[in-house]
């Protein structure tokens, strides 16, 4: 049978965790693109950092070396929508993690106006009301090509607009409060002698 596999992190930690200036850009990604924890964050980082480690690799070889190799990688950055067809090699070390970010399933289905919130987009995703080409997707995380599309798995009404509010109750006529019965305490009875 062999042995299990061996589970492995699919993120990297920052090597100095409580940096100011990291902390506060995190949290502002987090809070823009919805995302449940820093290691969503963080995975998001290690893909970008496979990217941009094989394309410094590539730009340190010859050319024919990095002529196939360079297609490769430039073409699945194309199709995931990361960059432009056509884009040289270069570009690919000045990719952001925001790229990333954006052809994330929860961005992808906010930006198509299927939602009105990240959190929502983010609900619809885990409870299975989101389907990408006629599959049925429930990772906010999964990474969505150009090519592929989005639509309900079944019918839901949700508008653009707010929730309408409420109106207010009309103010009822003011009434005298009913004056509360005044309960006597018992007169304890004297024994009687027979």
């Amino acid at each position: 049978m062999g042995d299990p596999r061996r589970l492995r992190n699919k993120f990297e930690r920052p090597k100095k965790l409580w940096d100011v200036d990291r902390l506060a850009e995190e949290k502002s990604l987090k809070t823009n693109f919805g995302l449940k924890n820093m290691r969503e964050l963080w995975r998001a980082t290690a893909e970008l950092k496979k990217y941009r480690r094989e394309a410094r690799r590539l730009l340190s070889v010859t050319e024919e070396e990095r002529r196939d190799d360079g297609k490769k990688i430039l073409s699945k950055l194309a199709k995931m929508g990361i960059l432009k067809e056509g884009s040289p090699l270069d570009d690919v070390l000045s990719l952001e993690v925001k790229d990333i970010l954006e052809r994330r399933l929860q961005t992808v289905v906010l930006r198509k106006g299927l939602a009105r919130s990240m959190s929502q987009s983010r609900q619809l995703i885990t409870h299975g009301f989101i389907l990408v080409d006629g599959s049925r997707v429930t990772k906010p995380a999964y990474l969505v090509s150009i090519d592929e599309g989005l639509a309900y798995a079944k019918p839901i009404e949700i508008s653009s607009k707010p929730a309408e509010e409420k109106p207010e109750p009309k103010p009822e006529a003011k009434t005298e409060p009913k004056p509360e019965a005044k309960i006597e305490p018992k007169k304890e009875e004297a024994p009687t002698a027979s």
